[in-house]
């Protein structure tokens, strides 16, 4: 199991990455029923992480620290952000539009790589740093 909140929730970023590179590379080959199989799990992924940082995560951090205005309310934002961009891809999905489903991906893509960035290299050590319940709050987000 994992030791730090970090690694944890890069590795779950990783294992996101890994699933949409997947269905969208089914769906680059025509391979619509594979790749929408594949995008359905990665987003139903996706929604999982959001919910582990949104209702566990953000608010122990918050809680600590007492800062409930900076990063994590950006972190809030960018999560409705790509939650708008998923629907999309979900309406193109539905339509078969290639171009329009994998233009939407690539900006889901540059804007999901931004997002782990920012928590991987600050918010995430920032609540190692100030959560001393970093096990319990791994389990309770794996439940």
């Amino acid at each position: 199991m994992s030791s730090t909140i970090n690694s944890f929730m890069a590795a779950h970023h990783k294992e996101c990455d890994e699933l949409f590179a997947q269905a969208e590379q089914a769906v680059s080959e025509g391979d619509w029923e594979g790749g929408l199989s594949r995008w359905q799990v990665f987003a139903d992924e996706l929604e999982k992480h959001f919910t582990r940082e949104e209702q566990i995560l953000f608010p122990e951090f918050e809680q600590a620290t007492g800062m409930t205005g900076g990063p994590t309310q950006m972190m809030r934002m960018e999560h409705e952000q790509m939650r708008s961009l998923v629907n999309e891809i979900n309406k193109a999905g539905t339509a078969r539009d290639m171009d329009q489903f994998l233009g939407l991906s690539e900006s889901l893509m540059v804007t999901m790589q931004q997002h782990n960035m920012k928590e991987e290299q600050i918010l995430y050590p920032m609540t190692d740093q100030s959560l001393g319940n970093a096990q319990e709050i791994i389990e309770r987000m794996n439940q």
